[in-house]
């Protein structure tokens, strides 16, 4: 049954959902959340939380990138941000927390209009290594070229290459594009890459020998590309799609498990639930760990399109400060719209519909019941 909906008459579109618009259904069985796992395993690499905080200033430093792992999770810091371009950002940090809105884009540019020093690269990811950490660090397509030897002597675990889009297949007349199949291969450590929104894209980078691929395009709390770009992809048909390239490159591979990471649009904990319902392994959050009272963003929250030099497509949001990194992961929650204890309401969600583990829970039921929240 196709669900292709006419435009006009040269054009039809295909009914997409996002979040919002599904909804989790509990089955015959329940069981105690004390009982259910919440873990994951990338490549080498265990995790207590399905949890993997999104490389943007706001969100992550090397000290809140430190305290994620201690809880569980993975942090991962954005190596082209103010920390690899500045010895001591945190005065810039307060500065962009205080810009008032007229002013924020334009700040933002000159600020991020500073170098970045490959020094500063090397001593970030040995800030976290030295912690005992698993550590992780992102670069954009573009810069990927240009920094990878100093992210992989540095001693980084995992490798996180993460742009608006990224396509195994880059066409470009000006420079030679990065192969990614191909750096891949001769690269010592696992890569992450995306984010693709499409079955198609996502086997394309699945081929590549990527560990795994963050879902999503322009979802987050801090973009602007539906209106800037006119692009948009809604998670939850998105990770149902990458998920089912997922399941068909383990036949065509022989095996070979590509994890599929949620990324843009994962706010609140209902989203973290019906992430995984829709087949994420994990899921990548910038809001929702930017609320922290320890995240750099001081209760705003930015991506890198935020400040790109020729057209933003982002801007600085104020999310607010709802609670610790640790009452934001495990509580108590004092409020109930989903912004606190999320790994609490994973476990409450998977013991309510009866399942053991995140990947029992992706074959829950899933319904298409649009809601619009307050």
């Amino acid at each position: 049954m196709s669900n292709e909906i006419e435009i006009g008459r040269g054009k039809r579109g295909r009914r997409a959902y996002s979040f919002d618009d599904v909804a989790v259904v509990p089955s015959r069985r329940t069981r105690d959340p004390e009982e259910v796992s919440v873990g994951w395993q990338i490549d080498a690499y265990h995790f207590d939380l399905p949890v993997v905080a999104a490389p943007m200033d706001s969100v992550m430093s090397p000290e809140t990138a430190v305290a994620l792992g201690r809880h569980g999770g993975l942090g991962v810091l954005d190596l082209e941000g103010l920390w690899t371009r500045y010895e001591d950002p945190t005065a810039l940090l307060a500065e962009i927390a205080e810009l008032s809105p007229e002013q924020a884009t334009a700040r933002m540019q000159e600020i991020y209009s500073a170098p970045i020093i490959p020094e500063l690269i090397t001593q970030r990811l040995q800030e976290v290594r030295r912690s005992g950490v698993t550590v992780a660090g992102a670069l954009s397509p573009q810069r990927t070229q240009q920094y990878w030897k100093h992210v992989v002597d540095a001693g980084v675990d995992l490798f996180v290459i993460r742009g608006t889009t990224v396509s195994a297949e880059h066409v470009s007349g000006r420079s030679e594009p990065l192969n990614l199949k191909r750096f891949i291969y001769e690269l010592d450590v696992p890569v992450i890459v995306g984010g693709a929104a499409t079955y198609t894209a996502a086997l394309h980078l699945m081929r590549t020998g990527a560990a795994g691929v963050l879902v999503g395009f322009g979802g987050g709390a801090a973009h602007t590309t539906r209106v800037s770009l006119g692009i948009h992809a809604p998670l939850a048909t998105a990770v149902a799609d990458v998920a089912a390239a997922r399941r068909d490159y383990l036949d065509e591979s022989g095996g070979r498990y590509v994890h599929v990471i949620a990324d843009g649009g994962v706010g609140r904990s209902g989203d973290l639930v019906k992430a995984v319902a829709c087949g994420a392994d994990a899921v990548m959050l910038g809001a929702a760990l930017a609320r922290a009272a320890e995240a750099p963003g001081q209760g705003w929250h930015w991506g890198p399109e935020a400040h790109h030099p020729e057209l933003p497509r982002g801007e600085r949001v104020e999310v607010g400060t709802a609670g610790t990194l640790e009452q934001i992961l495990f509580g108590p929650g004092q409020q109930a719209d989903g912004t606190l204890n999320l790994v609490g309401a994973l476990r409450r969600a998977m013991a309510t519909t009866g399942y053991s583990d995140l990947k029992e829970f992706q074959r829950v039921e899933v319904v298409v019941s649009p809601y619009q929240p307050h």
